[in-house]
């Protein structure tokens, strides 16, 4: 059986989509996210009817989500740190307000399986409760393939 990689990461928003001061990050999401799109190793990404996430409050109306499967760490890992995606996360202080528990959450889901914004909650308060395990974990303590 083939295991691939899912991702959640939220992000606390300092102020509405709507508001001018999250203008630049708004302009930024469907480069950002059409470069994800094209990334090696990418395989799917939560979307709306407008092509990213702004729609969707699983967590909150503060929050901004990204969930997206991969083939692997290594493939997530170059699309987020070593591409454009990398400027943006550098700006993140200019929209976002600094969380201090756990935001991003890591595991492994079966060829053919879409996650679920509730499945990846569920993941994210197991990563909060217990810490990296086998079923949720992060870049920093990734866990090997099921």
């Amino acid at each position: 059986m083939t295991y691939f990689l899912a991702q959640l990461n939220i992000a606390h928003m300092i102020a509405p989509l709507d508001n001018p001061v999250m203008r630049d990050f708004v302009i930024n999401l469907n480069r950002v996210n059409a470069l994800a799109d094209r990334s090696p190793g990418f395989i799917w990404r939560l979307q709306d009817g407008t092509g990213n996430v702004s729609s969707i409050r699983t967590f909150g109306d503060d929050m901004v989500v990204n969930m997206s499967v991969w083939e692997n760490v290594e493939a997530l890992r170059n699309y987020a740190f070593q591409t454009a995606h990398v400027k943006i996360m550098r700006r993140r202080k200019e929209w976002f307000i600094k969380m201090e528990e756990e935001h991003a959450v890591l595991w492994w889901v079966q060829d053919g399986h879409i996650p679920s914004p509730d499945e990846a909650s569920e993941k994210l308060q197991l990563l909060r409760s217990k810490g990296p395990c086998a079923e949720a974990f992060t870049f920093t303590n990734p866990f090997p393939r099921l």
